[in-house]
Parts: structure tokens; sequence; C-alpha cells
């Protein structure tokens, strides 16, 4: 497993095609099969032969022993009773087959020669002994004459010509005489049938295989190549020495593969997002707070030196301010730093809007916070539940609520419309303030973006709330955004969209 993919794929492929090169092996069983056969005919020509002379007269044993060979491509030798030679049907007439010389035949027999005795030698086969004429002609020499005669059955022998090819003797006896005839077939069909189907075999698999080197280098390219390139994309992005690393998208790849790069891509882009925003927020929370520290350190450096009581008193109330706005700051920015890391591991429940909200209404008048004008809560639709965790989608809709309290004028009530269909539920939260200008209707919704109205004390917002109320809803898959009213009178609307909670 730590070799490369593209080992492990030509590993793979040129295993199955070494388990069919082990085919090759097989071809000595089809050599086998052919030597059976072959062992049968001889034992059948030389029973057929031997019936045909024994009713012979002996002055015709001769002629017919030399055209049967002729015929049928034999050497026939007849042997008496006492195992000498009467007849040689090579010494009669001209021999019907001479064997081959290896020493004149080309390079590519002896290479064939050598891989036959290689596979005998791994295939294990018993060796076979060699054919060689005997200068003595009696029967000594051929043991399967002597086997003949004492079984009185036909006996094959097989031995290996000069060039390894097949000789098969078949003794046979003639009649009750004690007379015995042996034929002998050089069988070199047989081996050039075994080569020839090894041959076959050996051209089948070595082109297999060079297909299947090509296709496999072909795949692992195609698969590698890719992959290395989104490998050294994502180590420059780990480094983080190039914040313009481009991770290859592969458009072109509508495999896994692409599937794969889009999805490291959307996933860097996502962290570059998120790395820039930690960044930024770092740096407006260092800002937010170097503010009220200033202040509080002045107050606190200038007040040991200041004997006026009314002075001293209004730098305590200053630095009381700072400590209150220092510590909704530091809990401001808690709530929003948890918010994302607190939500992945919620398990949303369904939640009824309305009697979330008329919840809250309710909570509020009993506080005395829903502004002079209080709150009017309106309710159409039948599907009003979504998905969500209720404690988070509480202080969305507590932030809308301040946000449109801290606008209002004296007296003028803030309006809540709660409606449904079979997609989406909104909460539009509306009031009477000065509205937000259409180019600052997303600038409402960045951290620490704050535009007060007059008159209200420095400090009493964190420019926070908008911002976490927008967060909380993307993470319930829904959208918050600021327009106008919708009678077009003047003031803000703040509409909250969420997807109905379904049953399936």
């Amino acid at each position: 497993m730590r070799t490369s993919l593209t080992a492990r794929i030509l590993a793979v492929n040129i295993i199955a095609l070494a388990l069919l090169a082990g085919s090759l092996f097989y071809i000595d069983s089809y050599r086998k099969e052919l030597l059976s056969e072959r062992f049968i005919l001889a034992t059948a020509e030389a029973q057929i032969a031997a019936e045909g002379l024994a009713g012979s007269r002996p002055q015709d044993v001769s002629e017919q022993l030399v055209r049967i060979g002729a015929g049928q491509d034999l050497r026939m030798r007849l042997y008496d009773a006492e195992e000498k030679m009467v007849a040689d049907t090579f010494e009669l007439g001209e021999p019907s087959f001479r064997f081959v010389d290896p020493e004149g035949e080309t390079w590519l027999q002896d290479a064939a020669r050598i891989l036959d005795r290689g596979m005998d030698i791994i295939l294990g086969t018993a060796p076979i002994p060699a054919y060689a004429d005997p200068v003595d002609t009696d029967a000594e020499y051929w043991p399967e004459i002597a086997e003949a005669a004492a079984s009185d059955a036909t006996v094959i022998v097989q031995r290996r010509a000069p060039d390894g090819t097949p000789v098969i003797n078949a003794a046979t006896p003639i009649g009750d005489k004690g007379a015995v005839l042996m034929t002998t077939r050089n069988a070199r069909d047989i081996t050039q049938n075994v080569r020839d189907a090894r041959q076959t075999l050996a051209i089948i698999v070595c082109t297999a295989l060079i297909i299947s080197v090509l296709l496999s280098l072909f795949l692992a390219r195609t698969i590698t190549q890719p992959l290395r390139t989104l490998v050294r994309a994502a180590v420059r992005v780990r480094s983080g020495r190039d914040r313009q690393v481009e991770v290859p998208r592969l458009p072109d790849r509508p495999d896994e593969i692409g599937m794969l790069a889009r999805a490291i891509s959307d996933m860097t882009a996502a962290l570059r997002q998120r790395i820039d925003a930690v960044e930024t927020f770092a740096a407006d929370v260092s800002h937010e707070l170097k503010n009220p520290l200033t202040s509080l350190r002045s107050a606190i450096e200038t007040l040991p030196r200041v004997d006026d009581p009314e002075l001293r008193a209004q730098l305590l109330d200053i630095a009381r301010q700072d400590v209150r706005r220092v510590d909704r700051l530091v809990t401001e920015i808690a709530e929003a730093s948890r918010i994302d890391a607190e939500l992945s591991r919620t398990d949303f429940e369904r939640v009824d809007i309305p009697r979330l909200l008329r919840a809250i209404v309710a909570e509020r008048d009993s506080r005395g916070v829903n502004g002079s004008g209080g709150v009017i809560l309106e309710c159409t639709g039948v599907k009003l539940g979504v998905a969500g965790d209720a404690s988070r989608l509480e202080r969305v809709f507590h932030n809308l609520i301040d946000n449109a309290v801290s606008f209002s004028p004296t007296g003028a009530p803030i309006e809540i419309a709660i409606t449904g269909n079979d997609e989406t539920v909104e909460v539009a939260v509306s009031d009477h303030g000065p509205g937000i200008p259409a180019t600052a209707r997303e600038q409402v919704f960045e951290r620490f973006h704050s535009v007060r109205p007059a008159g209200e004390e420095f400090g009493q917002h964190s420019g926070l709330g908008l911002a976490i109320a927008r967060t909380i809803v993307e993470a319930h898959f829904g959208t918050l955004a600021a327009s106008m009213r919708r009678d077009r009178e003047l003031g803000a609307r703040l509409v909250v969209s969420l997807p109905i909670w379904s049953d399936e």
C-alpha cells in the first residue's frame, strides 16, 4: 500500500495477464492429448499391418511392407521368432521420412527447442530417451519387441528425434509364429501443432500485455496527474506563501476527480473567506476595544490630578461608561465567535415561528423594552414551522426588535408580519424610523458597522447585533435582508426568510 497509484494500477492489470499467461503451461495437456491419440493410431496401424502380413505369402511380405510404409510415412521392420530382422522398408526402398538435422535449421527453430526444453523443466515432464538407429540390426536394442512377443500385445514406446520431435515405435506380434512387426513414425506435426498453439497464445498475451500497460499508464495519468496537481495546490495553500493560489476546478472532468477538484476549490475559497473574516474581525475587535480603553486610560490617568469634585464625577462617569462598553463588546465578540461552532453541532428541531414570536413579544412587554409604541404582531399562513434552534432564532428576533426600537420615534409602533407558503416562512420587522439608504442596506450587516440615531448616548450598541443575526439565519439556510417599508412610508424593514419544516 506504500507504492504509488500508478504502480498499483499496473500491478493489478499485469497480474491478471500473468494468470492468462499461465495458460501456456496447459498446452502440455494439449500435447499429451495429441500423443495419446497418435499412440492409438500407431497401435491400430501396427495391428492392421500385422494382420495383413499374417495372411500374406512369404514372397509378398517385403513388397507389402514397402507399400504400407510408403503410404503411411512409416518405417516398418519385421523380426522373426529369433528376434533377427527379416526386412526393413528403409533398406528395401526409398525412406518414407528423414529426421531433420537441427544444425541446418534457423535460429528460430533453435529458440523453439530451447523454449520446449524450458517448458518441460518447469512442468517436470519426465525425460524422453533419444532415438538413434543401432549398428546392430538385432532386436536387442528395441526392448518393445521382446515385450510385445512376451505379452502377445502391441507395445508403444516414445523417443526423441535429433530435432526434439517425438518418434513413436509400435511393436506388435504377427499371428502365432513369434514374429514381431515394429512401425516407426516421426510425429513432427505434433510438435509443430504445440508450438503453433503456444506461439498464438504468446502473441495474444504479449499483445494484451502491451495494450494493458498502455491503457494502465493512460488510466494512471488520467487519475494521478490531476491528483498531483491538486496536492501541489493544497500544499501551497497550506504553506500560506501564496494567497493567490488557484486550485484547479477541472471543469472538463465530469467524473469523481472533477467533483473532488471543485470541492477542494470551493473548500479553499471558503477557508480563505473564513481566514479573511477572522483577520478582519480581529482588526475590528482591536480597533473597537482600543477606543474605550484609550478613553478609560485617559480618565484614570487624569483623575488623580483633578481636585474639582464636579470634574472628578464626570471623569468617573466616563470611566464607568467605558467599562460598560468594554464589557458589552467582549460579551458580543465572544457570542459572535462561538455561534458558528455551536450551530455546526446543533440538532435542529421544529420551531413554531408564531408561537416563538408571541412569547418574545410578551416577555419584552413584561420588561417594558418594546418601545413607547409597542409591538404589533400579524400572522397569516398555515405552515409556519421551520427547522432550527429555538434559542438562536429567539436571539435573532430580539436583535431585530431592539434595532427597530432604537430607531423608532416616540409613540411609533414596531410591526412584525409573519407569512408563509409551501417553501418558506417570512418574518418582517418594520419600524417608523429614518430608514436605511439603499447604498447601506448591506453594510448594516457588517461587524461593528453602526449608524446610530441622533441624540443616542455613544457606546450603547456594539455594532454586532445585525451581523450576529445574519450569521444565525444563514446557519439555518435562510436569508436576512434590509429593504424599505411596503407602504412606502419612512422606516426600515428587515426580513428573515427561512425554509419551511418538512415532515418527510
